[in-house]
Parts: structure tokens; C-alpha cells; sequence
């Protein structure tokens, strides 16, 4: 299946004359990825200008006038570089080859943006140390929570390593990624043979295209694999047997594999193996894979979204909310210093409006990252348009109060409030083999932004969309204004007409798209929204399940009295009547009624204003768009229509305004 290029298609656009004027790249080292910084450089040179510099394996005299010098200099963190212009010459400096590639995407960037050669001066280091995609991709080429076709990793239980795989390689060093989990966590079937003989040599020739990138290879690993491979009856982690099996393993694997970062491990969750089938901690699991994987430099990435899928709905005091907490908080500090925990942005999954995840902040001598989910489960499965980096952006500046300053969420998955090196952020990938790589076009936004906002999270969410805008569809203004505005209302947009106040879950089981009020609440996955003819919410206060209690101080008392949690998570926290007054005035009700019409005029909006680019995009993707924004303005009516007939005949309270509910 053929495929596009995405941000890096390399247009041709008019330029100043110093641009035009780039005429010779030289790299003072060599390397492969300085190979690879210096061959980019050329190719968007030459598409964008329409003159290609010579790489020049000879040191000019002096930084000439028009040339692209790349240096390899001390002065910065590992991925950080210098950008500057100096007497005509650009010059690109870093630590490493991999600050090199990364300066010379900016340096890319940069010209794409239009922005001014003379004067330049740019200095960035990285403040995530790992950032990650999650590919949840199945051997035979499906992928669960995919939304833009099948595998490009993987087909009929073979691994594919083809130039769609180089391309992939170049989208993600060209936003800072530089690491990715290939199949998915809930590993079954062929995927556990991944650390056997019958798929190293195809492992191996996928590694050397990433680490060309800069990119460190992961794999999600099953934690029964040595019952499931047929090798031994346990997969206890205190047995010695299995200690032994496991260290054997992986020194075959990463000396066949040399470029494995390590692994993803989803255990004791949702079905999956883990320690707790022979009565040990998630600590005692992810520490007997982590011996195993030191010696190689390797990192055992453990999962924390971990909860009994169990639960009795008649139950009011047990709360998935808690799980994650309760199974972690304990074992702080228990875990090997190359373990870090996987922390979801939420306590639930992934929902259009949740808190914050109450381990960030509990945890101060556990390595810790972030997971968020840029594939849009529960935002609309790229089918909406839902541009998430808005909620990144509230996620990562939540102050926990772990201390006095630099207590954000930001500060702990950077390393800076408990002075952690392993940690980062990473995000349930969006990709499949669609042409253009996410689906909607639109979606590959949040691609692009997850990864700079990983590197940079200073960056600001509309400052990211408008340079995926202008890099991926030109400097059009109209073109730039109205899909800016798209991007930076959709996700606004797609929480008013979806489950109110932060009650999530109001969607069809299993594939978890379109409206099913009632959908999971008499289930076993805890994910109830407790209506009733008298008011609608979970009681998660002192008085309920105590989750409110969780967070430090002054979050715990603020989630813990109605009169204090903010509006957009009050049903979160608490069962409310119908005619509480929220801070805008209104009660309860009518903000459902008015949010589920407001949220359907605004996507009537998007979708006029889109309709006025025809003619100003690609007509295969503008026409790609059109398809998918007219199924969100049906669809979001579908929304609109169920939920508000739901609470009208629940409540038996009118609309104000006297619109049509049915």
C-alpha cells in the first residue's frame, strides 16, 4: 500500500534568497545518523528550494556563505544542539549524533516555517528523556485500537521491514521521538516467539533502520513466556529456575538484537499473566526481568494500569479509580533502579475529561512515565477530529504538591523533582497503513504534536498545530486559519457533546464508539456513572470510595467537597442532584442540555468552514476530510439526541430554552 509523507513532503515554496543560497553541507564527524542529518538536509533543500546542496567531504577554508556545517560539541545534554547563523554560514552544533539529526529537522523546520535565516539562534535540549510511540500492533496485522488500517510492522505473523519503515523512522526523529514499542501490550499468540530465533534476523534489520534515526527499538514482552513457549511449567519471579531461564533469554536476544532499549509489560491486568498468579508483587515481576535485562543496558517499562475486572456493580465503595494506587503506592522504592513505571494520564482509560493520575506525585523513589493515548479510543477513534494536545498540556502542568516547586507532572516524568534520569512520556500510537498514515488527516496533529511536546513541553498547542498545518499544507492563510481553528476547538467540541462533567463511559462495549448511555453500567469493568431519577455521578469522597483522598494536599480537599472540585470533574468525584448550581449559574441538567447543543453547532461550524478550503488542499486529502467531518456532524447529533432524551426522561426536568429533546 502506497504512502505519503506526511509534515516531511517537502513542497516547493517560494524562499528569501539567502535560503535559495544553501549550497554545501558538511559534517565535520561521520556517523550514520550524521550520515542520515546530512542526506535530509539535501533532499528538503532541494525539493524546497529547487537548488541541492553538495555534501562536501572535504572542511571548507571557513564557514562559507550558504554552507550547513554540522559540529559534534560539548555544551549540552544528550539530543540537545545549537542552531546560528554566523557570517552567512549555518551551523549546527551537539553532543551527539543524535542532537545532529534533531538540529537538522529544526534547521528543516525552520525553512519550511519561512521564518528569517539571518540571525538565527536556536538552543534546545530535550526535557523528556524517553519518548516514546506504543504501537498496539498484533502479529497478524491487525491492530487493537487501530484506526487507520492494519499493521505496517507486522502481517500474516511476519515482520515487515520495507521503506514505509524508513519513512517512519524519519517522521519520528523529525519531532524528537526516540523510542518505540512495536507490538501491542497484550501479547498473544506469535508475538510471544519475538525473543525466540524465528524473528531475530527480521528484528535485527528493523533495529539497524531505527538506531540510523536515533531511535531505540522496544518490544512488549509476555510475562508467561517461558510457560507459554513451552519451556517451563512456572513463570514465578522468586524461582530460581525462571530467574535463570529469563537471564539466559536475554543475553541470546540482545546479542542478536543490539539495538533493544528493552521492554513494555502489561501484567495482572485485563486477563494478562503476571506475579500475582503465584501469590508475588508487581515488584518482585518487573525486578526479576529487570536482572535479566541490565547487563545489555535494557529497561523493563511495567505497566500501572492494573485493576480486577470483576467488579460487581451493586458495589458502591470498591473504585477502578483506586487500583492503580493501591496496587503501586506501597511498592515505592522497591523497584531496580532500570525499572520505570508507566503511568497512565488518568486513573480510568484514556476518557475525553478525567483527573489526573494520583501516583504522579505519590511515587518519589520509583522512575516514572507518563502514557497518554494519541489513538482516539474514547475521543472519536480519528474519525472526529479531537485534537489532544490541549489536554497533554493540562496533564503535564497539574501541580501534585509533591514539593514546594517543580512539582508538576512535567517535573516528575522529566526527572527534575526527584532527580530521576529514566523517565519520559509515551503515547498509544496512531499510525496504520493508510496512505496517509493516521486516518483522518487531521489526526496526524496529534503525531506531530505528541512528539514535540515530549522534547519541548514549553511548546504551546496552538504554536504546534499551525507549524503541522503550514509544513504539512503550505503557508495559505485561509488554509492555516481554519483548520488552526479545528484543531484548537475540536477537543473542546467533542467533550460537550460526549458524557458530561467528567463522568466518561457513556459508549457502545467492546469497540467503545458512539453513544450507549447505559453501556457499561451494569458491567464488570467498574465504570459506572450511578444515575438516577434524583442526580447523576460517582461518589468518590470520604464519604464514598475515598479516591478524593489520594492526592496531596490541597488537591485531596478540593476534589473532596463538591463546593470546591472544579465543574469539569464534579460528576467524577460526586453524585450530584440535577438542580446543583455549577460556578457558570447553571444546574446540572441544563449544562448537559446546553453543552450537547453547543457542542453539535460547533462541529456545524467546523465543518462550514472546511468546506470553503475545496480547492485550496490536495483534493485527495481534502475530499479524505470532507467524508470523515460529515459523519462527525451526524454523528455528534447522535450524541447530542441520546444523551439529552436520556437525562430529560431520568430527570423528568425540561429544557429551558424549550429545544426539541426526544
Amino acid at each position: 500500500m502506497g504512502f505519503e509523507q506526511a509534515w516531511l513532503s517537502y513542497e516547493k515554496r517560494e524562499v528569501s534568497v539567502q535560503w535559495a543560497g544553501i549550497h554545501m553541507i558538511y559534517a565535520e564527524q561521520k556517523g550514520r545518523i550524521i550520515e542520515h542529518a546530512a542526506t535530509e538536509l539535501q533532499t528538503a533543500f532541494a525539493k524546497i528550494t529547487g537548488k541541492e546542496p553538495v555534501l562536501c567531504l572535504e572542511r571548507p577554508e571557513k564557514e562559507l556563505n550558504g554552507c550547513i556545517l554540522l559540529k559534534q560539541k560539548n555544551g549540552l545534554k544528550e539530543g540537545g544542539y545549537h542552531l546560528f547563523e554566523r557570517e552567512g554560514a549555518l551551523v549546527i552544533e551537539a553532543p551527539d549524533e543524535g542532537g545532529l539529526l534533531y538540529g537538522a529537522f529544526e534547521l528543516i523546520k525552520q525553512l519550511q516555517l519561512g521564518n528569517a535565516y539571518e540571525g538565527m539562534d536556536i538552543c534546545k535540549e530535550p526535557v523528556m528523556p524517553l519518548r516514546m510511540l506504543n504501537h498496539w500492533d498484533n502479529m497478524d496485522g491487525s491492530i487493537e485500537r487501530g484506526y487507520s488500517g492494519n499493521s505496517f510492522f507486522f502481517d500474516n505473523d511476519e515482520i515487515l521491514v520495507d521503506e514505509r519503515i524508513v519513512t517512519y523512522a524519519r517522521l519520528l526523529a523529525s519531532v524528537g521521538i526516540n523510542g518505540t514499542v512495536i507490538n501491542n501490550v497484550n501479547v498473544k499468540d506469535a508475538a510471544t516467539w519475538l525473543i525466540t530465533d524465528r524473528y531475530f534476523e527480521k528484528l535485527r534489520q528493523l533495529s539497524e533502520i531505527l538506531a540510523d534515526y536515533g531511535i531505540k527499538l522496544f518490544l512488549s514482552l509476555n510475562y508467561a513466556a517461558p510457560v507459554e513457549l513451552g519451556e517451563l511449567d512456572s513463570a514465578d519471579p522468586l524461582s530460581e529456575e525462571v530467574r535463570a531461564w529469563w537471564k539466559e533469554r536475554m543475553k541470546l536476544v540482545f546479542t542478536q538484537v543490539p539495538n533493544l532499549g528493552g521492554f513494555l509489560i502489561k501484567a495482572d491486568s485485563e486477563g494478562r499473566p503476571g506475579p500475582f498468579t503465584y501469590g508475588r508483587t508487581h515488584a518482585d515481576g518487573a525486578n526479576m526481568l529487570a536482572e535479566a535485562v541490565e547487563p545489555y543496558g535494557g529497561l523493563i517499562i511495567w505497566r500501572c494500569f492494573v485493576y480486577n475486572c470483576k467488579q460487581d456493580w451493586r458495589d458502591y465503595k470498591t473504585d477502578r479509580a483506586r487500583s492503580g494506587y493501591d496496587n503501586f503506592k506501597e511498592l515505592d522504592g522497591t523497584f531496580r533502579d532500570n525499572v520505570i513505571l508507566q503511568i497512565k494520564n488518568g486513573p480510568m482509560d484514556f476518557q475525553v475529561r478525567e483527573p489526573v493520575h494520583p501516583l504522579f506525585g505519590a511515587l518519589e523513589a520509583t522512575n516514572q512515565m507518563l502514557e497518554v493515548q494519541i489513538a482516539q479510543e474514547y475521543t472519536g477513534q480519528q474519525r472526529h477530529v479531537c485534537y489532544l494536545i490541549p489536554m497533554f498540556k493540562e496533564v503535564l502542568s497539574f501541580r501534585t504538591y509533591a514539593a514546594e516547586t517543580d512539582d508538576t507532572v512535567e517535573d516528575i516524568v522529566s526527572g527534575k523533582t526527584f532527580k530521576q534520569t529514566k523517565c519520559g512520556m509515551a503515547a498509544v500510537a496512531n499510525t496504520g497503513n493508510d496512505e496517509n498514515w493516521t486516518g483522518h488527516d487531521l489526526a496526524a496533529a496529534n503525531f506531530y504534536g505528541f512528539g514535540r511536546l515530549a522534547f519541548e513541553p514549553s511548546a504551546q498547542a496552538e504554536e504546534l498545530a499551525e507549524e503541522w498545518i503550514i509544513r504539512t499544507f503550505g503557508e495559505d492563510k485561509a488554509v492555516r486559519e481554519v483548520l488552526l481553528f479545528i484543531l484548537m476547538n475540536s477537543w473542546r467540541a467533542y467533550e460537550m457533546y460526549n458524557a458530561p462533567l467528567g463522568i466518561g463511559w457513556m459508549v457502545n462495549p467492546s469497540y467503545h464508539y458512539g453513544p450507549s448511555v447505559d453501556g457499561y453500567e451494569y458491567d464488570r469493568w467498574g465504570t459506572y456513572h450511578r444515575a438516577d431519577h434524583v442526580g447523576i455521578g460517582v461518589d468518590r469522597s470520604h464519604q464514598g470510595t475515598g479516591y478524593a483522598g489520594l492526592y496531596r494536599e490541597p488537591n485531596a480537599s478540593m476534589y473532596d467537597n463538591p463546593e470546591s472540585c472544579p465543574d469539569e470533574l464534579l460528576l467524577f468525584f460526586h453524585h450530584m442532584p440535577y438542580d446543583h448550581r455549577l460556578r457558570s449559574g447553571k444546574t446540572v441538567i441544563q449544562h448537559i442540555y446546553d453543552t450537547h447543543f453547543e457542542g453539535v453547532e460547533l462541529v456545524d461550524e467546523m465543518v462550514k468552514r472546511f468546506e470553503g478550503l475545496e480547492g485550496k488542499l490536495p483534493d485527495k486529502a481534502y475530499q479524505r476530510m470532507l467524508e470523515r467531518f460529515h459523519h462527525q456532524k451526524e454523528h455528534s447529533r447522535e450524541w447530542r439526541d441520546q444523551i439529552n432524551s436520556y437525562f430529560y426522561r431520568k430527570s423528568g426536568i425540561a429544557d429551558e430554552k424549550g429545544r426539541k429533546i426526544f
